[in-house]
């Protein structure tokens, strides 16, 4: 087990007030936002890398483009989920408070691995525990 604390993260403090804490791995990055009130990032895009959000705190405002270059908007909450694809998108904090989410980064294969999560969990006897 490694345990990597905050303290140790690449942090980044955006211009806009911004916050990111940064954890890179080989095949995969999570990183962990803190977006003040009245902020909204930069559009941008992913061409390889499937980006999901997790919403931890707050409200954002997801923005994104569909086919026709028609911009959508949708307000998301704690225990939200956003899944970007390659669209077109940014997000928005149009509330008076922070909002926190982590976004899971990953460069993914095409192979299906569900059954691999459904089932790759092994009981260890507790008497091994100490």
């Amino acid at each position: 087990m490694e345990i990597l604390r905050r303290a140790n993260a690449q942090h980044t403090d955006k211009p806009d007030g911004t916050k990111i804490d940064y954890y890179l791995f080989p095949e995969y990055e999570i990183h962990y936002n803190e977006i003040p009130s009245g902020t909204t990032q930069v559009w941008h895009h992913h061409e390889k890398i499937e980006e999901t959000l997790l919403i931890l705190d707050g409200e954002l405002e997801a923005r994104w483009k569909d086919e026709n270059s028609q911009e959508q908007k949708t307000l998301v909450r704690k225990g939200d989920l956003i899944r970007t694809g390659n669209t077109p998108h940014t997000f928005a904090n149009t509330s008076s408070a922070s909002v926190s989410f982590v976004v899971f980064k990953l460069v993914l294969s095409g192979v299906s691995h569900q059954d691999i999560f459904k089932n790759d969990k092994i009981i260890d006897p507790t008497e091994h525990i100490k």
